[in-house]
């Protein structure tokens, strides 16, 4: 599954599967992410053999992991998480991250198109998101997309510097995702193509 897309600025991007080839760009990817965007990363990803680890714990299927490239750059990284077998197999955990200087173009929205997609594809009933609470910006943007707070755990995990955060989740219904989705892609400028 690849997918063509030109951004508001008229920006061409692909978006697709990663793959084991894409180690090197990953690690570009995330070492040229400004700290304050790492900090809240669950794994230090400046490190090449965590970097490789993600890519390898696609091999098993239970993580799917998409890239938007620009040129040959990876520009967004984004993964579906699904629970497995058992009582929550109709769960999955997306995950995204846009590189700044494609923030508010419509990568993130057209990378959540496609994770949903797969998500679909996965029989996945619920989505959920799980952010630190000073992530103001990706609340906000989660809340447009339709996700609703479910708990914030207070003081429960670390942000890179061993501080620790509070942890919000939230979900959505795929469903429900999918009828805001599709309105906010309907309402942009950019135009998509496969």
């Amino acid at each position: 599954m690849e997918t063509q897309a030109r951004l508001k600025d008229g920006t061409a991007i692909v978006i697709r599967p990663m793959t084991e080839d894409d180690v090197d760009k990953s690690w570009a990817f995330f070492r040229k992410l400004p700290g304050e965007d790492r900090a809240y990363l669950r794994v230090d990803v400046t490190k090449r053999d965590v970097v490789e680890e993600r890519i390898r714990d696609m091999r098993s299927g239970v993580v799917k992991r998409l890239v938007a490239l620009a040129g040959d750059e990876i520009v967004a990284d984004g993964a579906l998480e699904l629970a497995g077998a058992g009582w929550k197999e109709h769960v999955a955990e997306l995950r995204l991250i846009v590189a700044r200087p494609y923030q508010r173009k419509g990568v993130g929205m057209l990378m959540a198109r496609e994770l949903y997609t797969l998500a679909s594809a996965a029989n996945v009933e619920d989505v959920v998101v799980e952010m630190m609470a000073p992530q103001m910006s990706a609340r906000r943007i989660f809340h447009k997309l339709g996700f609703k707070e479910e708990a914030v755990f207070p003081r429960y995990v670390k942000d890179i510097t061993g501080r620790k955060q509070d942890l919000v989740v939230m979900r959505s219904e795929l469903g429900a995702l999918w009828h805001e989705l599709e309105e906010k892609i309907a309402l942009s400028d950019w135009q998509r193509a496969r």
